[in-house]
C-alpha cells in the first residue's frame, strides 16, 4: 500500500472514531480511574497504600449505579434516582461491616449559598469528547472543597456531584480534580473517565431495596 493510501485510511479511521466519540449516549457503562495524593508525607503514605482505584458506572435515563471495590475500603455501591431524588449508598467495609445510607438529594437554600460555580474559560478533550471547564467551590462545616471539572453534554447520566451542586453545573464530568484540606491535611483526588460503552443496562441494576444483612449507618456507628 502506498503512502497516500495509508494517510487516507488513517484519516478515515480518525474521523469515524471522532464521530463515535461525540455521539450522545443515554444508556451504558462508564469506567473511571481515581488517584489520590497529598503534600503531607504521612497522608501521602496512607494514600499510596490504596493505589489507583477505579469505578464502574451503569446508567439509564435518570438513574445510575456506581460500583467501587478495593482491599482497604471494601465494596461500595452508590445508586442515584433523579426522578425520585433519592440516593442509596451501600458499604461492605472491612472495619465497619455492611452499612447503608439512604437520603434525598434535595439541596437547601443555605447549602446553595455555599456553592460557587464559574467557567474556567478552557476545555479538555477526553476520549474524543470536548469538555467545558468549571471551577467549583463548596463550603460545608468549615471545610472548603475546591474542584476543577470538565463536563460534556453528550453523556446523560446522573452523578452524585451534579446532584449535590443543586443544578449549578450541567453535563457529565469526564475529568475532575478535587482539592480538600481538613485539619491541616491537604488531599488531591483526580478522576478521569477511561472507557464508555454504549449498551443496554438491566433495570435491576438500579434497585434500591436494602440487601439482607445491611444496617443503617448512623452518627454513632
Amino acid at each position: 500500500m502506498n503512502f497516500s493510501k495509508k494517510i487516507t485510511l488513517f484519516l478515515l479511521l480518525a474521523i469515524n472514531l471522532s464521530i463515535f466519540a461525540q455521539k450522545e449516549v443515554k444508556e451504558g457503562i462508564i469506567s473511571m480511574k481515581i488517584s489520590m495524593s497529598s503534600d503531607n508525607e504521612q497522608v501521602n503514605a496512607s494514600l499510596a497504600m490504596l493505589g489507583d482505584m477505579s469505578t464502574t458506572t451503569y446508567f439509564k435515563g435518570q438513574k445510575s449505579t456506581t460500583e467501587m471495590s478495593s482491599p482497604m475500603t471494601g465494596d461500595n455501591t452508590t445508586i442515584i434516582d433523579n426522578d425520585t431524588k433519592e440516593i442509596l449508598v451501600l458499604m461492605d467495609n472491612p472495619m465497619l461491616g455492611k452499612k447503608y445510607l439512604k437520603n434525598t438529594m434535595e439541596v437547601s437554600d443555605d447549602d446553595l449559598k455555599n456553592i460557587v460555580v464559574s467557567e474556567t474559560g478552557d476545555s479538555k478533550t477526553v476520549l474524543g469528547y470536548k469538555c467545558k471547564g468549571y471551577n467549583v467551590i463548596v463550603k460545608k462545616d468549615d471545610v472548603e472543597t475546591k474542584m476543577i471539572m470538565y463536563t460534556t453534554d453528550k453523556i446523560s447520566a446522573p452523578t452524585q456531584n451534579s446532584s449535590t451542586l443543586g443544578g449549578k453545573l450541567n453535563g457529565y464530568p469526564m475529568y475532575m480534580e478535587i482539592n480538600i484540606s481538613q485539619s491541616g491535611m491537604p488531599m488531591k483526588t483526580i478522576m478521569e473517565v477511561t472507557e464508555i460503552k454504549n449498551e443496554s443496562v438491566a433495570n435491576s441494576k438500579f434497585d434500591m431495596t436494602i440487601p439482607e444483612g445491611y444496617t443503617e449507618m448512623t452518627d454513632n456507628k
